[in-house]
């Protein structure tokens, strides 16, 4: 936001400047969208019209009488605004207001006041009856009171009839602090404008509901227009003309091109336009397939006749270059301002497989069979791939979007539908840029607690964005982001492959309990390298089953069988290679029978996943992507749905390597050597999970047996050409299953007792000064030391020796024994440089390593020598916290030295991290079982650990202004631990995008 009051931008005359930053797009309750924007003095014309429009009663509870009519006074105030005491906002949709809101700020009194000692104002909003109900008067409000708290109101009043029930509910849903009083027949309502836990989750749940609804308005349209259909066959527009046909759409189809002749009136059989104005009726969606010079043209032809979306497969916009952004922002806001959304451009199409609509409004020729999988894309190339993939193993989808450029319509609004969409189990996104990471970690993570999110992502390289994504870029390592991603339940893969596999596996398998994997078939060979690869993925396979070379059908529906009733088993992969006749040549055509019984054996246990890896075996694929029904559980059998019971927790065996203690709920240690390794613990009979705060119960969207999917619905069983690729999928659908067991306990962030929060507030706010540099501010070594003890984190002092006796003072006032180190920039935190000395227990030993040390490594000016007492022994780390604009606060973890800056064994949290976070933060990194006593080493005090995490959060949670710590060393004994050197870094908060009111991204 602006900086308020006497800050405002004033113009060359001295009035206030037009705040062009409180323009915003808005996607309204219907799905609609609506452009937000100061009113101006030019506006006298539109008003006027507006208030014609609007009904008597509306007037009245406006006005609390009859006002029929503007006089020139009225529409003077009302479109003269200074931008600092009086606002006033329109919303527009083609250029025409549909409502409006204001407000005059007011003293005690309730008379009209200025000054920043008068911070409660008046509002009174307007909105046209055809436009009620759309939910206009809520985004207003919530874009009202941003304004008003740039320009230091805190406080709304209103006053409204006790007969005007939807305005009353606009104030009183809006979830901010609130009083009410009745006076003379008018109720007054007060209402503090400072977000409250229960305004945000009222403005994310709107938020959800509008964006939701305006993907569904494109994918089950009741007519659509294609626009650019050529006479002849061939075409872009042809092409898509012939695939809404083939796929047997269920609503309205038109063909639209400005070039047919007069006489013509069909093509394909559907009626033939030169315009949608032609068409005489509404029309919900147009595909527009002309060349982009023609683009806006057809954009104003579908917006003055109520179109409600556009697929724009038109090329040469942003990712032409220069002039293709700037025509790709113009289609953009053309189409806003019509209350349109668009999906490209340069987009490749949308599907929707519903027996309702059989929309295939794409240039795919052959559309998908209707499943349960919900696919977008971001790439038309990579969206032809995965159809042809899944087309193939025998996968159906719900939906599939390729969004092209993704202009405007992005994954995120799609993850606003998939979220709630019966038709839909697993979400499958190949994106090449994330535009808000922020918005899309916190909708991915409310969707994944339901749903599996499986993502794979191009273009992973910082900086590298494909041209035609006018989005702006982390700064964030990719590995940093797939930390990210995991935390939120994403799971995060590296190909298109993958991405296919493991949307086979959660689509049609329920998510194992734990991770124990039985293994079985027809090969010893095949079975080893699939017990190799589960080892690999962090599995604990049981030892391979070797059936034969022999083994006939009913042997692999036996052992089948009886792996899955197996307590001590997870999961089972079947493994399959062709069997050998008695002469000697190999019989490959038996996979229709295998399939069949490997389906039968399933149906015994459908609470467990089943995936086979098979070897050159005939119709063994196709039989086994079959559909197989599974019944309804109930008891026990139901509680083995995803996430509704926790797997076991077994004693890891004596001997090797420790394993680092899980946090609750998390199974540890390695895999037991034989199948009576002890079961899980069975959840009560007929018992459910406690959803995350705003999931659906577990019989909502995604509930059951399946992964998110209604247990009384079909199975498929995968089947892959490779034991690497099942047991791959397998694994990722384990660390999910584990993820949706602990999403039900996402832990607490603590509060300490100790920490001076409005002292460190105040510290900063004299540091930064009333001009902070946007570049940052680093922190001397006693300001950054002064600013950490507010929150509890003790740094050990150092004290600077320029020379032997200064060195020799200090560790005097220290205490022996200490540790004379270096600070140069080029020599910190590089022992290995011989920069540091330690356990020096007395002067003598003191003076000769300060020689030792200026003679190797230059003179005390440039080394900047300090000394340090001496801490206890135990494991160097590094905790750190970075704020990145689009990503957010990332809390980090790691071992110190080579393990976290050469082979980059780092973990990362957002924050504000739980205490499952920190827990989970040192466990995740791979040397972490030298914090817990590899090789007999004394385990460290990962307590004392985890709270320096915790506090390093908080800090910057409260204090957006600190963009970045680093605490290296932290020296981690067994009992407590010393920080040893820390460095921070403030600068202005960065703009927060996700706390402000709903609005559209503007790329």
């Amino acid at each position: 936001m602006q900086p308020p009051l006497e800050q405002a931008v004033l113009d060359q005359n001295g009035h206030h400047a037009y705040p062009a930053h409180w323009e915003a797009d808005v996607v309204l309750r219907d799905g609609g969208t609506a452009r937000i924007r100061p009113i101006t003095a030019d506006d006298a014309q539109r008003l006027v019209s507006f208030y014609e429009q609007v009904s008597d009663e509306s007037k009245y509870y406006r006005f609390f009488a009859p006002y029929p009519r503007l006089s020139d006074k009225d529409v003077h105030r009302f479109t003269h605004h200074d931008y600092v005491d009086r606002v006033g906002l329109a919303a527009t949709v083609g250029g025409e207001f549909i409502a409006t809101v204001r407000f005059d700020r007011i003293n005690e009194q309730g008379r009209p006041a200025s000054g920043p000692d008068a911070d409660q104002a008046e509002v009174a909003f307007l909105v046209q009856d055809a436009h009620q109900g759309r939910g206009v008067a809520s985004a207003l409000l919530e874009h009202i009171g941003a304004v008003a708290r740039e320009r230091g109101i805190r406080q709304f009043a209103a006053e409204v009839l006790p007969a005007n029930s939807k305005m009353i509910k606009v104030f009183t849903d809006a979830g901010y602090t609130q009083k009410r009083s009745f006076e003379d027949g008018v109720v007054r309502l007060e209402f503090d404008l400072e977000p409250t836990d229960r305004s945000l989750a009222v403005q994310r749940a709107r938020e959800h509901r509008a964006e939701s609804r305006s993907v569904q308005r494109l994918l089950a349209p009741g007519s659509v227009a294609v626009i650019g259909t050529g006479r002849a066959p061939g075409g872009v527009g042809r092409a898509v003309l012939r695939n809404l046909l083939a796929a047997g759409f269920t609503g309205r189809t038109y063909a639209v091109n400005n070039a047919f002749p007069d006489g013509l009136t069909e093509v394909d059989g559907v009626p033939a336009h030169r315009s949608v104005g032609d068409i005489g009726e509404t029309v919900d969606l147009a595909v527009v397939a002309v060349p982009a010079e023609r683009v806006p043209e057809v954009v104003a032809d579908c917006g003055e006749h109520g179109v409600q979306g556009l697929v724009v497969l038109s090329a040469g916009y942003a990712e032409s270059g220069a002039a293709g952004r700037e025509r790709q922002r113009e289609l953009v806001r053309q189409a806003r301002s019509y209350g349109m959304r668009i999906i490209g451009p340069n987009a490749f199409g949308i599907i929707n497989t519903s027996a309702a609509v059989r929309l295939n409004a794409s240039l795919a020729p052959e559309p998908p069979a209707a499943g349960r999988i919900g696919l977008f894309t971001q790439s038309g190339a990579i969206g032809i791939a995965l159809l042809a993939g899944l087309y193939r193993r025998g996968a159906g989808l719900s939906s599939f979007i390729s969004s092209g450029n993704r202009a405007d319509v992005s994954g995120n609004d799609f993850l606003q539908y998939w979220y709630e969409d019966p038709d839909t189990d697993v979400v499958l996104l190949y994106l090449e840029s994330i535009g808000n990471p922020r918005k899309f970690t916190r909708l991915a993570r409310r969707t994944a607690a339901v749903k599996p999110v499986v993502v794979v992502k191009g273009a992973r390289h910082s900086g590298s964005v494909p041209p035609g994504h006018a989005v702006p870029v982390t700064r964030i390592p990719d590995a940093t982001v797939s930390a990210l991603l995991r935390q939120a339940g994403v799971i995060r893969v590296d190909t298109v492959t993958e991405l296919v596999d493991a949307g086979l596996l959660l689509a049609g398998q329920p998510l194992p309990a734990g991770p124990r994997i039985a293994i079985l078939g027809n090969s010893e060979s095949l079975g080893l390298l699939t017990y190799d690869a589960c080892l690999t993925e962090g599995l604990r396979p049981l030892p391979p089953l070797d059936l034969t070379t022999g083994a006939t059908p009913a042997d692999f529906r036996a052992a089948l069988a009886q792996a899955l009733a197996d307590p001590a088993c997870d999961a089972v992969v079947v493994t399959a290679i062709p069997w050998v006749g008695d002469n000697g040549t190999t019989e490959s055509g038996d996979g229709e029978v295998l399939a069949g019984v490997l389906r039968e054996a399933a149906a015994t246990a459908p609470a467990k996943p089943v995936a086979v890896v098979h070897v050159e075996i005939g119709g063994l694929a196709e039989a086994l992507s079959a559909a197989t029904s599974t019944a309804r559980q109930t008891g026990p059998g139901r509680a083995a749905g995803p996430g509704s019971r926790p797997g076991a927790d077994p004693q890891p065996p004596s001997g090797g390597a420790p394993v680092p203690p899980a946090p609750a709920g998390q199974p540890t240690g390695p895999a037991p050597t034989a199948a009576s390794a002890a079961p899980p613990a069975a959840a009560p009979p007929g018992s459910h999970p406690t959803p995350p705060p705003g999931a659906p119960p577990s019989d909502g969207p995604g509930g059951g047996a399946v992964a998110g999917q209604d247990p009384g619905r079909t199975r498929r069983i995968p089947a892959y050409p490779a034991a690497e690729r099942a047991v791959r999928a397998l694994a990722e659908a384990v660390k999910y299953a584990q993820w949706r067991r602990q999403a039900a306990d996402p832990g607490r962030v603590p509060q300490y007792d100790d920490i001076d929060e409005t002292g460190a507030a105040a510290q900063i706010t004299a540091m930064l000064g009333e001009d902070g540099d946007p570049r940052g501010l680093p922190l001397t070594g006693d300001d950054a030391r002064v600013l950490l003890e507010r929150y509890g984190i003790h740094v050990r002092p150092t004290l600077p020796a320029p020379t032997p006796d200064a060195a020799v003072a200090a560790a005097g006032r220290l205490g022996y024994p200490v540790a004379l180190k270096t600070t140069a920039p080029h020599l910190r935190h590089r022992p290995d440089l011989g920069g540091v000395r330690l356990d020096l227990a007395t002067e003598q030993e003191l003076r000769r390593a300060y020689d030792e040390l200026t003679d190797a490594l230059g003179k005390p000016g440039e080394l900047q020598p300090v000394v340090q007492a001496m801490a206890p022994r135990g494991v160097d780390t590094v905790v750190r916290a970075a704020i990145d604009p689009a990503a957010g606060a990332v809390l980090s973890f790691g071992l110190a030295g080579a393990a976290s800056e050469l082979l980059g064994d780092t973990a990362h949290r957002l924050v504000p991290a739980t205490d499952r976070d920190a827990a989970e933060l040192i466990r995740s990194i791979r040397t972490a079982p030298l914090l817990f006593g590899w090789r007999g080493s004394a385990p460290v005090d990962t307590a004392a650990l985890e709270e320096l995490l915790l506090r390093v959060s908080l800090l910057v949670d409260d204090h957006p202004e600190v963009i970045g710590i680093a605490l290296e060393p932290v020296v981690v004994a067994p009992h407590g631990l010393s920080v040893l050197g820390a460095s921070v870094r403030l600068a202005p908060p960065p703009a927060r995008d996700d706390l402000g009111p709903r609005r559209l991204p503007s790329y």
